[in-house]
């Protein structure tokens, strides 16, 4: 029989104020592979939602807004996909290309999603139930309650 092999969980800090990139355990098998995470431990906050966004045409973007006071913890489930997350001051892009990888964003950091592989599905956690009032829409009031004014304003 052929040994499993496990990789250990690990959070890396990005230039994104906030935002973290998870590698979470996983299990290599010959019989097929496992990735785990833990609430509070491997996402950190306490998960009241999920969704998944999947059939995305490869031009198209999704996100683009920010909340307010909602966490969300992305990861592809299956495919893959690139998500820009910025604070205001900074950006980074990040590429979401296995089931073993996630992504912490924060409240207040503005997110988008492009590059839609085919196949992409993309799951979200979210520490909060719908709110419409939650989200932030316009680029520009992002920026003024992130405390930076657009430029030429």
């Amino acid at each position: 029989m052929a040994e499993s092999r496990l990789r250990e969980a690990s959070r890396a800090a990005t230039n994104v104020r906030g935002v973290t990139l998870h590698e979470m355990r996983s299990v290599q098998d010959p019989r097929g592979d496992l990735s785990a995470g833990e609430v509070g431990r491997d996402v950190p906050f306490e998960v009241k939602r999920y969704f998944l966004v999947y059939g995305v045409p490869r031009l198209e973007q999704r996100g683009e807004h920010a909340h307010r006071r909602c966490h969300q913890f992305l990861v592809a489930v299956a495919g893959s996909l690139h998500v820009i997350a910025d604070d205001g001051v900074q950006q980074q892009e990040f590429v979401l290309d296995r089931p073993s990888r996630g992504l912490y964003l924060p409240p207040m950091v503005w997110g988008v999603q492009h590059r839609h592989s085919a196949d992409g599905v993309l799951l979200v956690l979210a520490s909060d139930a719908y709110d419409p009032a939650d989200y932030i829409r316009d680029y520009r009031e992002f920026l003024a309650l992130a405390g930076r004014p657009p430029s030429g304003a």
